[in-house]
């Protein structure tokens, strides 16, 4: 037997054929239908793309939204044997053509409210043949509709059989420097991710969960959740084009979500509308945050007040894209909810499957004391070993593992706590400073929503860190005093931010990540 992911497809398709998907609307009203609607149009929309010349190999591009077409798309271009590549929709113009040209793209399946971004980007990528518009009617742009190029389909098509090392998927990073970078996926990679998810001490997800996944279709698999809740025939529950976090509240609700995935500063918007308008989200098992390091107040907020555990995991485009979790062991599951936060603020232990180490600069594994930070540096089945068609970032890989760039200090228990990324920390007077330290700490100042704390140049010291701060409250003041002391608490004076910017929100990057390339910019700006 090959590990391929059409045996998920077929599992649930043969066993699991009444559960039901989920998908929100441009217009907000939801769309529903079984797996069995769902497995047999998967196996149309594969026919029209074989009828089209798709053939394996061949990179089919998307551009869309968390929806139930995207969510065709997921499976029935890897079990045609081409490779699906997710376009991240909030990349510049520039940077889509790019990565479209680099991808080869010669297909694209594009929502509607997207069309102008493929106006200006189509014509300047050299290999796209066809564009088909995720919608029910006409479109202005394109082939067809998705609808009528389904209807070309047979529903009884026959997958091919697929050998398990095939590329069947592709994700570029969110180039925070120079170019994206393209990672492929394997069937067997993915296969083999998607079990681990599954794990009773990973995700847990399973048949009887209600799975809605926040974090982006376009970023990283959407942290391989699609895959998964079709593996175990579980409930998806799709946001849906722009959603806020009034829609993913009213979802979880309305729909008895049991775990959902977002980004961390999802997470910060969720508790921050949860304070205006509640909502019965006790259906949660978990809310898994990701992205950056998850501050323990917000774990705090969610335990206390609505009795939400948030699971933490580290991970990237480059390690499809889970690597590590948080793993409760039983001991400290029964020493209580303090002790369960202390583990889960953390980035834990490698996935089954993943192997780890922490090197300081002379390649060296760090002690198990928590203070000695380093590199980490990961390897196993689904995590990447070279850039596609990259030769400039080869210093990123060796014998098998990749250089995260992260760095992290590594516990007794052998489970790591993310510092910084390399280019985030703050070098004062020859000493290191944690940006992710100052910003969980400033987290948990009462009157503090989040925060974002980013290095700014200064003559004497080289770098001092200053502090963006975002008040719980829309209209709130913040004493930079208060702030200065509450951080006095914890760490040494030389690192306490020389400034407290207060402002209403923190930029955002493609993928929901806090932009420090645009906070350092305004820093810069500050030391004039």
């Amino acid at each position: 037997m090959q590990l391929t992911l059409k045996t998920f497809l077929e599992r649930t398709e043969s066993f699991l054929p009444q559960n039901e998907i989920v998908s929100r609307q441009a217009d907000g009203q939801l769309f529903r239908y079984h797996y069995a609607d769902y497995c047999r149009r998967t196996r149309q929309l594969a026919s029209a793309l074989a009828r089209l010349g798709v053939k394996p190999g061949d990179r089919v591009a998307t551009l869309g939204w968390n929806t139930y077409r995207h969510m065709e798309l997921y499976f029935a271009v890897p079990c045609l044997g081409a490779i699906l590549h997710t376009v991240n929709i909030r990349l510049t113009d520039e940077h889509i053509a790019y990565i479209m040209n680099h991808a080869e793209d010669v297909v694209l399946f594009v929502d509607p409210d997207l069309l102008p971004t493929v106006e200006r980007v189509a014509p300047s990528v050299r290999s796209l043949r066809h564009i088909i518009v995720m919608d029910d009617r006409p479109a202005p742009l394109g082939d067809c509709d998705y609808e009528s190029f389904l209807a070309t389909g047979d529903p009884d098509f026959a997958f091919p059989e697929i050998e398990e090392n095939s590329p069947c998927g592709m994700c570029f990073t969110s180039a925070t420097t120079g170019d994206p970078k393209g990672v492929v996926y394997t069937q067997r990679g993915l296969y083999l991710h998607t079990l681990a998810l599954c794990l009773r001490d990973v995700l847990a997800i399973s048949e009887h969960d209600t799975v809605l996944p926040v974090v982006p279709m376009f970023h990283a698999n959407s942290w391989g959740l699609p895959h998964a809740a079709v593996a175990v025939g579980a409930t998806i529950v799709l946001p849906g084009p722009h959603p806020t976090a009034a829609d993913i509240l009213d979802l979880i609700e309305a729909e008895r979500g049991t775990f959902c995935a977002a980004a961390v500063t999802i997470g910060v918007e969720l508790y921050a509308q949860l304070k205006k308008k509640p909502r019965d989200i006790s259906s949660l098992r978990g809310l898994m945050l990701g992205g950056s390091a998850t501050p323990e107040a917000l774990m705090k907020r969610f335990h206390n007040e609505y009795g939400v555990p948030i699971l933490t995991a580290w991970g990237a485009t480059e390690a499809a894209p889970l690597a590590t979790i948080t793993h409760v062991r039983r001991s400290v599951f029964e020493a209580g909810p303090e002790e369960r936060i202390k583990v889960r603020i953390r980035q834990g232990i490698p996935v089954p499957g993943v192997e780890l180490k922490v090197l300081d600069d002379c390649g060296k594994p760090v002690p198990r004391d928590d203070r000695h930070p380093g590199e980490v540096h990961v390897r196993g089945p689904w995590i990447a070993t070279e850039y596609y068609r990259d030769k400039r970032s080869r210093d990123s890989f060796a014998d098998g593992w990749w250089r995260s760039g992260d760095i992290a200090t590594q516990g007794s228990d052998g489970s790591i706590r993310l510092v910084d990324r390399a280019k985030d920390l703050v070098k004062s007077g020859g000493e290191w400073i944690s940006s992710v330290d100052l910003e969980n700490e400033l987290a948990a100042c009462p009157g503090v929503l989040e925060a974002a704390v980013v290095a700014m140049p200064d003559a004497r010291w080289q770098e001092r860190p200053v502090a963006f701060v975002v008040p719980l409250q829309e209209s709130g003041e913040l004493d930079p005093d208060i702030l200065s002391a509450w951080l006095a608490r914890r760490f040494a004076k030389w690192w306490i931010p020389d400034r407290f910017v207060v402002v209403a929100a923190l930029p955002k990057t493609g993928v929901g990540k806090v932009d420090k390339r645009t906070l350092r910019e305004r820093a810069a700006g500050l030391a004039l």
